[in-house]
């Protein structure tokens, strides 16, 4: 007869968790037993709260793997110093008392996704964006993205607002403007509310991503993508001082849909592309797999 330290060495296994604003994609991976993935409710370090987390996952396929985790691996957005990353933290620890947490930023997970345990820059490009030069442990070098206001450059926030601009400005060639209004029929001074008086402009803004990718065989919306992901590249994995000699990984919607206007400024600007995803979760289990003791 099995006891009961063999049964739960036989159901242990690891947990990772891809935490965005609009939810958190899971993917648990049992010894000896199949994957599993689910989906729950978004996070933000700065407002949820460790009850507000454990309430929800509660309700939520997260409570039958109680007694079966031995490791966890959450990454999520905002998560961007140890104190963010204590509220979950805490209710990992809460949830699962039998097993260790690791809570780290989503720049991270992309570097472990894209890179695994080799040296490069990772970089994200969905709503907003990111980058970061990783030595296959850690990272090393960060320019900051500072947001849609002041950067977030190439990213579904920056091509929404300069689309957006180009329109309501008449820049835009006309047969566009009229298929634009077609698809998003607001006013001028509808824009204006939406983006400078309510919540989340960003996501309103990276709404009209769509619109591009659509049209992307017209050259004035190739050249729009392009041109931001120059821009992207310039300010942000050039500073970078190995930049020119490690690949240039990507994670992300905006990447991943864009990924020949992106492969084109890069080899352009004579740098290495690298992996791209639409999304981290499983190869950051595969890093884990591979990598992690425990």
């Amino acid at each position: 007869m099995a006891t009961e330290e063999s049964k739960f060495y036989h159901l242990a296994g690891i947990l990772v968790a891809d935490g965005g604003a609009t939810k958190t994609s899971w993917c648990f991976s049992g010894k000896g037993s199949s994957t599993e993935r689910f989906s729950t409710g978004g996070i933000n370090p700065f407002f949820s709260t460790t009850d507000d987390l454990i309430k929800e996952w509660k309700q939520s396929p997260v409570v039958r793997l109680s007694g079966k985790v031995d490791r966890i691996f959450f990454y999520g957005a905002g998560i961007i110093n140890e104190d963010k990353a204590q509220g979950i933290k805490k209710a990992l620890e809460i949830f699962f008392p039998e097993a260790k947490a690791e809570v780290q930023g989503d720049l991270l997970a992309a570097a472990r996704a894209t890179l695994g345990n080799e040296s490069g820059i990772a970089c994200i490009l969905g709503t907003g964006s990111n980058s970061c030069q990783y030595d296959g442990v850690k990272i090393t070098a960060h320019v900051p993205p500072l947001g849609f206001v002041l950067g977030d450059e190439g990213s579904g926030a920056d091509l929404g607002k300069q689309l957006v601009a180009c329109y309501l400005k008449k820049i835009m060639p006309q047969p566009l403007r009229e298929e634009f209004f077609q698809k998003y029929p607001l006013e001028y001074p509808e824009f204006l509310n939406r983006v400078y008086h309510h919540q989340n402009p960003n996501r309103f803004l990276a709404g009209f991503v769509p619109f591009l990718a659509e049209n992307i065989g017209d050259e004035f919306c190739a050249k729009l993508v392009e041109n931001a992901f120059d821009a992207f590249i310039s300010r942000n994995v050039e500073q970078y001082s190995t930049a020119r000699s490690q690949p240039i990984c990507f994670v992300g919607s905006v990447a991943f849909h864009f990924q020949e206007q992106l492969k084109k400024v890069l080899l352009k600007r004579n740098l290495s592309p690298g992996i791209v995803l639409k999304e981290p979760l499983e190869k950051l289990v595969d890093y884990h797999i591979q990598f992690s003791n425990g």
